[in-house]
């Protein structure tokens, strides 16, 4: 086979010379590499060809599919597949091709009539749960799309109708899918889509009866045919074109995350504002709880109780300290007295004697006095504040069916029986709520 190989591409390149071929530019591919392949074709036949890089610098023409060129070169056979292309130096334009001319034709009376305008084309919807799909169910194109949507974790169905998406009759399966939704009724968005291919094979997208069915359509259409680069009638008549089916997912999807994320971020300031209101709460709560622990009667009596129980500490210790001193000078007088024989001697300590025991009486007796009157104005301070006394002032005081006093809400629930005491008795309630 090898050497057949090389006998043919020996005769090809013997025999034919250099020369200039004229077709249609068509599956124009351009390599990272810099080289660009493409197919030539006419109404009869089609010829591979290839332009390197180096030629492909020093070009003017701006290759693109649809487009009517002169290309000279010579003919060459690629030995690994046995197969022969055309080996371009140079391009020369001579005018569009017939489709892409076509396609400029349609495209300028559609947009003369109105179907391309801005002003007639529909939002997306932002959260739509049934999309319907115009494509061919065993492309590539469609299961792009459904692993993306999957991957973004959207929740919708998708109903796929099926049609053709190249080829003779597929612009009236498009228009019938399209038909057939309608009819159903239970889509709220429609995508159109297909993958990548020659102007060729997208040509349905660009027939007229394809654009209008997208531009009549109740429900709003995405048009997601070819790639980036591609353009097709049905792009500019539908409400949104997607350069791919995959960034049709990304559309959709898109928005529906779009909405996900606002709700959460409301959702967290929500929740901010609560803890502030809460926090606010909080502090006029316990700001309440020491005010009232300030001026509760409860404080009022531990306070005269401690200045009650400091009197009695004083009152004590003077009582104390002045029978002492009444002792000592007692037992001196004795000793005195004891140490003198003469009467008057003796009479004279009697009266002294006399007179400090009425000085001791006396200065025992006021200090009584004084006690007492700072312990009846404590008394009646004490009593003032006194538990009997409030009640007399209009207060009662709840205890539950233990006897303990009850001084807080949450301890209560409802159902409890509690004893209220009032000044002149008491009575028995139960809690309703709390």
């Amino acid at each position: 086979m090898g050497e057949f190989t090389r006998q043919v591409r020996a005769l090809l390149t013997k025999h034919l010379r250099p020369c200039w071929v004229r077709g249609e530019v068509s599956n124009l591919r351009r390599q990272s590499s810099g080289h660009v392949y493409f197919t030539l074709k006419d109404a009869d036949s089609q010829l591979s060809c290839v332009l390197f890089r180096m030629d492909a610098l020093r070009q003017t023409v701006n290759l693109r599919d649809g487009l009517a060129v002169v290309v000279y070169g010579d003919v060459d056979v690629y030995e690994p597949r046995g197969s022969y292309q055309y080996i371009c130096r140079a391009v020369l334009e001579v005018g569009q091709g017939r489709l892409q001319e076509r396609f400029e034709q349609l495209k300028a009376k559609l947009a003369a009539e109105g179907l391309f305008a801005a002003e007639r084309k529909r939002p997306i919807p932002a959260w739509p749960q049934t999309v319907a799909v115009v494509t061919s169910p065993t492309g590539a194109a469609i299961q792009d799309f459904l692993r993306v949507l999957e991957r973004r974790r959207w929740r919708g169905r998708v109903i796929i109708t099926p049609a053709r998406v190249q080829g003779e009759g597929a612009a009236m399966d498009i228009v019938a899918a399209l038909n057939r939704i309608h009819e159903w009724g239970g889509a709220e968005l429609i995508v159109v889509m297909r993958g990548g291919g020659s102007l060729e094979d997208l040509w349905c997208f660009n027939e007229e009866i394809v654009a209008r069915a997208v531009a009549a359509s109740p429900v709003p259409v995405i048009s997601a045919v070819g790639h980036e680069i591609d353009f097709t009638l049905s792009d500019f008549a539908a409400d949104r074109r997607a350069e791919t089916p995959t960034a049709a997912a990304e559309l959709i999807t898109s928005l529906f995350i779009e909405l996900c994320d606002r709700a959460k971020e409301a959702a967290k300031n929500y929740n901010r504002s609560i803890d502030e209101v809460l926090r606010t709460h909080r502090h006029e709560i316990e700001l309440l709880h020491r005010r009232l622990a300030l001026h509760h009667p409860r404080a009022s009596i531990q306070q005269a109780q401690l200045r009650l129980d400091e009197l009695a500490g004083r009152f004590d210790s003077l009582t104390r300290r002045q029978l002492l001193e009444g002792a000592t000078d007692l037992r001196l007088l004795r000793q005195r007295l004891g140490s003198a024989s003469p009467v008057q001697h003796i009479h004279r300590q009697r009266e002294n004697l006399a007179a400090l025991g009425r000085r001791f009486d006396r200065a025992t007796r006021q200090a009584l006095r004084r006690e007492k009157d700072q312990l009846a104005v404590m008394r009646a301070r004490l009593e003032g504040v006194s538990l009997q006394q409030t009640l007399k002032r209009g207060f009662a005081v709840a205890r539950d069916q233990q006897g303990q006093v009850v001084t807080r809400k949450a301890v209560l629930k409802p159902g409890d029986v509690l004893a209220l005491d009032f000044q002149d008795g008491e009575i028995a309630t139960r809690v309703e709520e709390t």
